[in-house]
Order: structure tokens, then sequence, then C-alpha cells
């Protein structure tokens, strides 16, 4: 009845049908990206961090986060420790809280103290139960507990390992002395 199409046809109708595909794909994917962005600009969570902003506390959690963001550990943790001493109960404290936790857990901090990281999110947990950072500070006090417990492992194995180091050169010197009365009976 009709003609069979040749290869060079089927690769025509093939290209005509990506490039239609192609183009109408990228018409939606810019329609997504303006309406994205328009919802984003109209939404109400920008004018919620203006409000935010405005609040002196939250100023200083900004402030705060900036510094730790910087490495400056030492200024992050005084604007931390600020807000607590201004905020009352309902305010960031459990933010601050749990930052200050986060810095002395931080690796690069030269003051890093993990007890007093675990005291700080167990702090959180007690103070603030339904603070939406509880999850969180359950994960860190069940990852600084087991660090401790396995601190406590290495330790007791360098403890074990440094005694039977000394038991090997306790049996070193046996051995050796072993040696030189055989040497001695021998001649």
């Amino acid at each position: 009845m009709g003609r069979e199409r040749t290869r060079a046809g089927k690769y025509i109708y093939f290209c005509a049908a990506g490039l239609i595909f192609f183009s109408l794909s990228s018409c939606s994917t810019m329609k997504r990206e303006v309406s994205w962005s328009s919802k984003q600009e109209i939404s109400p969570v920008k004018s919620q961090t203006q409000e935010e902003v405005a609040n002196p506390t939250s100023e200083d959690l900004l402030r705060a986060k900036k510094l730790f963001d910087l490495g400056d550990c030492a200024g992050s943790l005084k604007e931390n420790q600020k807000i607590l001493s201004r905020s009352a109960k309902n305010d960031p404290r459990d933010q601050a809280l749990f930052n200050i936790g986060l810095i002395y857990a931080y690796a690069e901090n030269p003051q890093r103290d993990m007890g007093k990281a675990l005291h700080f999110f167990k702090t959180v947990l007690k103070e603030y139960p339904q603070s939406p950072l509880g999850g969180e500070a359950r994960v860190w006090v069940g990852v600084l507990q087991e660090n401790e417990k396995l601190s406590q492992l290495v330790q007791k194995f360098k403890q074990e390992n440094e005694e039977l180091n000394q038991v090997i050169e306790k049996s070193k010197q046996v051995d050796i002395d072993v040696e030189e009365k055989k040497r001695e009976k021998a001649r």
C-alpha cells in the first residue's frame, strides 16, 4: 500500500520529534522557573525573615551564625551567651543553647569540650522538649555519648597495650638473662 520509509527518512522524523520534545520541555522548565521565582518573591516567608531581623535576638542569632561560619568560635559563643542572658523562656534560647553545643562539639574549635557540648544538648532536650531542634539535639546526645564510650574503650586499650608492652619487655629481659646463663655454662 504505502512505501516503506527509508533509513534517512526515519532519521529525519526522529530528529524532528527530538527537536519538538526538547523545545517543549525547555518551555515547561522555563515556566516552572518563572513560577517558582514569582512564588518566592510573593511568599510570606520573606516578610517573616524581615520581621525576625527587626527582633534584636534574631540579629544576634544571625551575627552568631556568621561568626561561626567564619570560624570565629569564641565570637559566636559570646553572641549566643548574650542571647541566653537577655532572652526570656520562650525566645530563641533553645537555638542559642543548641548553637553553643555545636560550638563546643566543633572539631576545629580550640576550646573544644565534648562534656560541655553534651550538657548543652541535654539542656535543650530538658528545657525545650517541644523544640524543633529536639530531634537534632537527641542525635547529638547519642553521638557524643557513643563517642565518650569509644574514647573510654580506646583509653582502656591503650592502658592494656602499655601493660602488654611492659610484659614483653620483661619477657625479653628474661630471655636475655637465660641466654647469658647458657653462654656462661657453655664456657
